[in-house]
């Protein structure tokens, strides 16, 4: 039994003793990418100066944490590129950070000047920023080059062909998506959509909404009309026709110009060979009387030939 009472109180002690002086209190709803967010420096024993307390910001790219006061607001808005504002208000520490990025996810943790204190920083503290970039919409089996080509509002497809349309975005989280028609009233929960064998009535709206599957207000939309060629129409009057005839023609034109340049350089390097060296006579001296280079004179002048 006085075994289990001294166990018990080195566990009280050692719990004590590990319990951290300072936390940091973020928001407690989702944060979106853009809003505003506080974060307040809490002493949870109420024993520490607050004036002697501030805040730092972990940078994952220099692997060293950097003090945020006051005097480096204007730093981070030049290389963090996002604003930040340090406040001591009413014996609270706030770090106030305006329209947040997915960048600046921190994380954060304030630290007491007070080295004598048993812990004298917070648990770091991350924000989950939730964000969703636009949505793209393409038709699948085109090549990487002109995925983002075809990202267009209207695609033309020849009458019986197979079309795959793929939709895709950038996000915090793997979004949930669906599929619509203008018209129907049908959803499909896939990234994309398979048309077989297309008639006249696939033609239309066409409806794609990428969901946050944590929080359900963060949506995007795309939209893209589908338009059924007649069976006469050309192949190049299609978008998947109209794609592989513009890589084609640049291809071409990108090959024309190095055969060019290769041809100029081979000619000028042949002018160079037939050339052959250059014989300078820019530089003349002077011929003497009676030196070897001298020339027989009838003339009895005793100045240099030149």
């Amino acid at each position: 039994m006085r075994v289990c009472i001294i166990l018990a109180v080195l566990a009280l002690i050692s719990l004590q003793s590990s319990t951290a002086y300072l936390m940091v209190k973020g928001p407690s709803e989702p944060v979106l990418e853009g809003q505003d967010v506080t974060l307040e420096c809490v002493d949870t024993d109420s024993k520490l100066n607050m004036s002697s307390v501030h805040f730092e910001r972990f940078s994952k790219y220099m692997r060293n944490w950097y003090r945020l006061q006051a005097d480096d607001v204007y730093l981070y808005r030049r290389c963090f590129m996002y604003d930040v504002d340090v406040r001591r208000e009413e014996g609270k520490l706030l770090v106030l950070i305006s329209s947040i990025q997915s960048w600046s996810e921190g994380p954060y943790r304030c630290v007491s000047e007070n080295s004598s204190a048993p812990d004298n920083s917070s648990e770091s503290l991350t924000i989950p920023i939730h964000y969703m970039r636009e949505v793209s919409v393409h038709r699948a089996g085109l090549g990487y080059l002109t995925r983002y080509y075809n990202s267009v509002e209207e695609l033309k497809v020849q009458l019986g062909d197979d079309v795959e349309l793929e939709c895709s975005t950038s996000a915090s989280e793997k979004p949930n998506y669906y599929w619509t028609k203008e018209g129907e009233n049908w959803v499909l929960s896939a990234s994309k959509l398979k048309l077989e064998k297309v008639t006249r009535q696939v033609g239309g709206r066409y409806t794609c909404t990428a969901q946050s599957p944590t929080v359900q207000s963060l949506m995007k939309k795309r939209t893209i009309s589908v338009t059924v060629l007649p069976e006469n129409a050309a192949w190049y009057e299609s978008t998947a026709g109209h794609v592989v005839l513009t890589v084609s023609c640049v291809g071409i034109v990108l090959l024309v110009i190095v055969i060019s340049m290769i041809t100029y350089l081979c000619r000028r390097a042949s002018q160079r060979k037939c050339k052959g060296p250059i014989d300078d006579h820019s530089q003349k001296k002077p011929i003497y009387r009676n030196s070897v280079e001298s020339l027989p004179s009838t003339s009895s002048d005793k100045q240099p030939l030149v």
